[in-house]
């Protein structure tokens, strides 16, 4: 599971993100929503590690990020939306690197699965050189997948995916969170996010504004429109000069 409190990430005196604190369970899709600029890249790089709080503490499955970042970091995966690969491993080759650092015996036997989950096992052998952007994409899912994390964190991962790697891409995430794994996915495409996520996080000059299960965030403002969706809720929640309540 992912325990934050308290996080706060400041660049000189420019705070990119303030007091932020929520919990994603096992089995939980957490969608992380917010304008350009909100710090939900900054949240997602400081919970995997890359750079460093300022201040508060993060969680991974019980193992304190900075007291125990080996520990901790091979319990997740972070997916961003521009992939990282090597230019002379082969997809094959990429996955093997991959199970050494994680220490995945037997992964052959899952990386086949991965492959062809994602739909690239025809492209095995290729360079990076030689994939389109969504299949360098896919390549770095299957990669994240590799050593069954128990937390996935996702920044924009649907980038450079068409309609049938999109759809395969919110399959693989649900499969992923009914093994139990604890998701928190950041997006823009909200209406891919309410078909996948069972809570949003809001949040807006790097502060939580709204947070809850869907049914609660639509609730919140049922009085503003009956049938409110995740896009609605958005506008309103970010659009709003005073902070909409927060849902315990």
């Amino acid at each position: 599971m992912i325990e934050v409190a308290g996080l706060t990430k400041l660049y000189g005196e420019f705070a990119a993100v303030t007091d932020l604190s929520f919990e994603v369970q096992p089995g939980q899709v957490m969608g992380l929503v917010g304008p350009n600029g909100a710090g939900k890249t900054t949240t997602l790089r400081c919970l995997a590690g890359i750079i460093p709080p300022t201040r508060g503490t993060v969680q991974i499955c019980g193992h304190d990020l900075s007291s125990a970042p080996i520990a901790a970091k091979k319990e997740l995966a972070f997916l961003t939306d521009e992939p990282r690969l090597f230019d002379y491993l082969t997809v094959e080759q990429h996955l093997a690197f991959t199970a050494r650092i994680y220490q995945v015996a037997n992964y052959e036997q899952l990386a086949r699965p991965l492959l062809e989950e994602l739909e690239i096992a025809d492209k095995a052998d290729k360079l990076p050189g030689e994939l389109s952007r969504g299949m360098k994409q896919k390549l770095v899912i299957a990669c994240g997948f590799l050593h069954s994390p128990k937390v996935i964190f996702l920044d924009e991962p649907l980038t450079g995916l068409d309609p049938i790697g999109i759809r395969r891409m919110k399959d693989s995430i649900l499969k992923r969170a009914r093994a139990g794994a604890a998701i928190l996915i950041s997006s823009h495409l909200l209406h891919l996010l309410e078909e996948i996520c069972s809570h949003v996080l809001f949040v807006k000059n790097g502060r939580k504004i709204l947070a809850g299960t869907l049914a609660e965030i639509r609730q919140t403002y049922s009085d503003q429109a009956a049938d409110a969706n995740l896009e609605d809720v958005f506008f309103r929640a970010t659009e709003e000069t005073a902070l909409p309540p927060r849902i315990p």
